[in-house]
């Protein structure tokens, strides 16, 4: 099967092999490894990607699903070698620990701008809780992510 979709901004014709999911698409054929394979049963949060605007986890979604459709890594949140602002504020805040959820929580974050540019502390909380985090007790994640709502 032959699937056309735009992949970080970039226009991207793939054949496919029956039932491949998307977050092996992405990690095995497209080479974008950020993208972490936690759980494999959508309770982790760590494969979280933006699909037409909207977080999913790619570990549940078909990658025959994305046909025609506007998917986002976290490769695609920097401009070349440029972080995002949320990227540079995960750093300023020590919202990385071992790294292993942080693919997931930017996406998520993202997502929720996607949808509102100023959320509050209480939308952020909401938006974050499908992605799981044991390292950093989430305080600095919420700090970085409400930073870069307010522009610090």
């Amino acid at each position: 099967m032959i699937i056309n979709f735009k992949i970080n901004g970039k226009e991207t014709l793939i054949n496919l092999t029956k039932n491949k999911r998307l977050i092996d698409l992405l990690r095995d054929d497209l080479k974008l490894t950020g993208t972490k394979e936690g759980c494999s049963i959508g309770e982790c949060g760590a494969c979280t990607v933006i699909v037409n605007g909207k977080a999913v986890n790619s570990c549940l979604v078909l990658a025959q699903q994305v046909d025609e459709c506007d998917v986002i890594t976290v490769e695609g949140l920097a401009e070349g070698n440029k972080l995002s602002e949320l990227q540079q504020n995960f750093l300023k805040y020590g919202a990385i620990q071992c790294g292993f959820c942080t693919p997931g929580m930017l996406m998520s974050a993202y997502a929720l701008f996607l949808e509102n540019p100023t959320p509050s502390r209480e939308e952020i909380e909401t938006a974050i809780e499908g992605n799981l985090c044991r390292c950093t007790g989430y305080k600095p994640i919420i700090q970085a992510i409400t930073s870069t709502v307010s522009g610090e």
